[in-house]
C-alpha cells in the first residue's frame, strides 16, 4: 500500500494497512497507525506519532522543526490522534523544550486547507479549523470549537469549548466557552446558539448559557462575581461548569 514512488525512511514505523501516495516522504522516527491514508506529495518528519484512520491530503507538511529561534535541535514531538481529516497544505510543527516538548492534535478534527498549527499547540477533539486559520505557538483549543477562515490566534491564547470565531477574526485574548467572536480585534458577539443546538443542547440549557453570558458581559460585574453568580445555573445546564473552570484558569484574560 506504499506507492513505489514514495520515500519511506527505514527507521519509520508504519502499520501494514497504512497507504502512502506517490512522491510523499516519510522521515525517520515517524510512527503511523492502522488505516491512515496519506496522499501524494506529503512530507512527514519525525519524531511524529500519528494514530488510526486519518486522511492526510497532498502537500501537507507535518512534524517539521518549530518556527522558534530558541529551538536548538531538541528531539521534540508532534502527536496526532485518530480519525482526523487534514487537508491540502496544512502545516504542523513539533513542540519546544520551553513548553512540554509536544504539539498535540486530538481525535475527529476537520482541518481545512492551509491551516497552520505552530509549536506546542494543543488541539482537542471534534474541532473545525477552516481554511487559512493560523495558530501561533502554545495555543490551546478545547473540544467542539470552530475557527472561521483566516482566523489568527495569538500565542498562549485559549479557545473554549463550543466557541466560534467569524471570518478573519484576530484573537488576542482568551475566548470563553460558548462565545461567538468576530472582528479584526476579536470581540464577543453573543453565544454560539446554533452550534449548541447542533450538539443537542436543550432549550433550557441554551437559555442558561445565555444567562451566563449576560452575567459575564452585560451586568458590569467583576469576573469573580460573574463566576459566582453562575452557580445556580448549573442546575439547568451542568456544562456551565466548563465556563466557570475556563474563567478561573484564564491567564491572558478574556475578550471584551
Amino acid at each position: 500500500m506504499i506507492d513505489p514512488r514514495a520515500v519511506v525512511d527505514s527507521k519509520a514505523h508504519l502499520a501494514p494497512t497504512v497507504s502512502v501516495g506517490p512522491y510523499s516522504i516519510i522521515g525517520s522516527d515517524v510512527e503511523i497507525d492502522d488505516n491512515t491514508w496519506i496522499g501524494p506529495h506529503v512530507v512527514i518528519s519525525g519524531p511524529t506519532r500519528i494514530g488510526r484512520d486519518n486522511r492526510i491530503f497532498q502537500f501537507a507538511s507535518l512534524g517539521s522543526e518549530p518556527q522558534d529561534k530558541k529551538y536548538g535541535g531538541e528531539a521534540t514531538v508532534l502527536e496526532i490522534g485518530h480519525r482526523n481529516t487534514i487537508r491540502e497544505c496544512v502545516t504542523m510543527n513539533r513542540g519546544t523544550v520551553q513548553d512540554q516538548g509536544v504539539t498535540r492534535v486530538g481525535d475527529d478534527n476537520w482541518i481545512m486547507a492551509y491551516v497552520h498549527i505552530a509549536h506546542d499547540c494543543r488541539v482537542g477533539n471534534n474541532i473545525i479549523l477552516a481554511n487559512n486559520a493560523s495558530l501561533a505557538g502554545h495555543v490551546h483549543i478545547y473540544d467542539h470549537a470552530i475557527l472561521g477562515g483566516f482566523t489568527l490566534v495569538n500565542q498562549f491564547c485559549q479557545i473554549g469549548q463550543y466557541s466560534f470565531s467569524a471570518f478573519a477574526c484576530g484573537i488576542h485574548m482568551d475566548v470563553p466557552p460558548f462565545v461567538m467572536a468576530s472582528g479584526y480585534r476579536a470581540e464577543p458577539r453573543g453565544i454560539n446558539a446554533e452550534g449548541l443546538r447542533r450538539h443537542r443542547f436543550t432549550a433550557t440549557e441554551i437559555a442558561a448559557v445565555r444567562q451566563a453570558y449576560r452575567l459575564l458581559y452585560r451586568e458590569d460585574l467583576r469576573l469573580e462575581q460573574a463566576v459566582e453568580q453562575m452557580q445556580p445555573l448549573l442546575a439547568q445546564c451542568p456544562q456551565i461548569a466548563l465556563l466557570q473552570e475556563f474563567l478561573n484558569r484564564s491567564e491572558r484574560g478574556i475578550i471584551r
